[in-house]
This record gives C-alpha cells, sequence and structure tokens, in this order.
C-alpha cells in the first residue's frame, strides 16, 4: 500500500542523492510524533538503502523561512495531559530519530535556513556537516517553557563541547549563524541567496568521494571518539586501512590518482555551458 507523506517527503535522485525535506512550512516545520514518526521510517529506508549502496548521502533540509521550530505547539497542549509512560514513549520516538539520524552509514548534509530551536538543534548536531544561512537562529531554547534538551543534548554536546553547552542549554540564549559558526555547530554561513550552491557544492564535493571509504572513515571515527586511545581502537584503524588497500575501490582509487583520471564513482564534472548558466 502506498503511504502519503504528510509532513515530509524523500526523494532520491539519479546521483544516489537522498533529500529528505520537512514540509510544515505553515507551522514553521514544528515537530510533533506524527513527522518525528514519518521521519524515522524515512531514515530506515536511508539506512536500508545506504547499506545496499544504493544511496551514497543524506541532505536534510526544510520548506519555507524557517528549518524548524522545535516543537509544535498543538503537540505541547497535548503533552499537557500524558502521563509519565506516555511521555517516555514520545522522548523514545525522538531519540530514535536523533540516533538513527547520527548513526546513518552514508554522510549527512544539513540545510538550515532561518530558525533551528529546540529539537531542530539536535538535527543540526546529528548531521555530519551543517551548512546554514546568514539568517539562521540556533536556540536551546527548552528552559525557558520549564523543560530540558534532554533528548538532544548527547548530540548537541559533542559540537558545542561541554563548556558552550552548559552556557547555552542554561540560559537559552539565540546564537547566531556567525556564533553558530564559531561554536562549531555550523561548518560554513553563506548569504541566504546563496545557500542553494552551496549545498549543491558540497553535495558535488561529497560524491567525489569513495563511497565504501566513506562509509568506513564515518563508521571508524564514531568508534574513534567512544574509546580515542586503546589498543582495541588502533588495532580498528590498522585494519580499516589495509582492508580499503586491497579492496576494489581502494585499488581503483589508488590507480586513477597514479594515472591522473577520475575515479569510477566520481560524477562528470559540469561541462563549461553547465557552469557558466
Amino acid at each position: 500500500m502506498a503511504t502519503i507523506d504528510t509532513f515530509s517527503r524523500l526523494t532520491i535522485d539519479p546521483r544516489g542523492v537522498a533529500w529528505l525535506t520537512l514540509d510544515r512550512p505553515d507551522v514553521l516545520n514544528a515537530f510533533d510524533d506524527a513527522l518525528i514518526g514519518e521521519l524515522n521510517g524515512h531514515l530506515q529506508h536511508v539506512r536500508e538503502a545506504a547499506e545496499r549502496g544504493e544511496i551514497r548521502l543524506l541532505v536534510l533540509g526544510s520548506e519555507g523561512k524557517h528549518f524548524s521550530a522545535g516543537a509544535d505547539l498543538g503537540w505541547m497542549k497535548r503533552m499537557v495531559d500524558y502521563d509519565l509512560e506516555d511521555n517516555l514513549a514520545d522522548s523514545r520516538q525522538l531519540a530514535a530519530l536523533m540516533h538513527g539520524l547520527d548513526t546513518l552509514p552514508c554522510p549527512t548534509l544539513c540545510r538550515v535556513q532561518g530558525a533551528a530551536f529546540g529539537g531542530a538543534v539536535g538535527l543540526a548536531a546529528c548531521c555530519d556537516i551543517v551548512i546554514a544561512s546568514e539568517k539562521a537562529r540556533f536556540c536551546l531554547s527548552e528552559v525557558k517553557i520549564g523543560l530540558s534538551p534532554a533528548v538532544i543534548s548527547p548530540y548537541v554536546q559533542r559540537a558545542l563541547g561541554e563548556r558552550q553547552m552548559r552556557r547555552y542549554a542554561l540560559t537559552a540564549e539565540v546564537i547566531d549563524a556567525s556564533t553558530a559558526e564559531a561554536l562549531g555547530l555550523a561548518h560554513r554561513v553563506v548569504e541566504p541567496d546563496a545557500l542553494d550552491e552551496a549545498v549543491d557544492a558540497m553535495v558535488e564535493t561529497l560524491l567525489a568521494t569513495s563511497p565504501q571509504s566513506s562509509r568506513a572513515t564515518k563508521a571508524l571515527l564514531a568508534e574513534v571518539a567512544r574509546e580515542p586511545d586503546s589498543a582495541a581502537t588502533r588495532e580498528r584503524t590498522c585494519r580499516v586501512i589495509a582492508e580499503l588497500r586491497v579492496s576494489d575501490e581502494g585499488q581503483e582509487g589508488l590507480a586513477s590518482f597514479f594515472d591522473k583520471r577520475r575515479p569510477r564513482w566520481a560524477p562528470e564534472p559540469p561541462s563549461t555551458t553547465e557552469r557558466s548558466s
């Protein structure tokens, strides 16, 4: 039976780029349980396709002027009547979303325009690369309404560092785009009109890399972050590079480098006409 996506959409282009888009601009792409459930379903599909080598990378974005205003007001009103078990179930779905995005095997890129408040900061922090408009604003706003950025805290603290996380989680100050870049929450900030161009350029950069080595490197970096200096980690790093060197893609990458040619996985460079258009 076909699924009708009401709050988001997932499209996969011929290059293997998955575009996951929040599509609730009328409520500033705010989260509710339905959107979270839908996103979890999309991410599971992306994970399975990426593991089969059918998806090279994921771009997460949204429609309208704002990335996401955080929790939907209607959802928050319903939460008032939830008991502890209901709230736990809701929180676990959000935790599954953050974990699922953070652990996707393929590279992930987040496009942020306008406001990214509450849980939306978590989405950005879970992505490997964040490109933001100069008009982007980030805020861990939960403490202002008696809550906590609890579920997203591991991912945002990893991006900001513990010291800065304490400040912004406790004050709920708005972080402008340039500050987000300085803190490491955003990797690049561009003028609003240049946002799509910057995202497209980063997509092309990622597509030029080896799919196999991208997946292996992302998995390895997660292991290194958990246990940076141990005998097991050192052995794992040695095994990863050794296995890649003897793999088909590793051999192709080395051969193309020495032959001064484009590797098989890299897309054709745009023509002169395309560059000037």
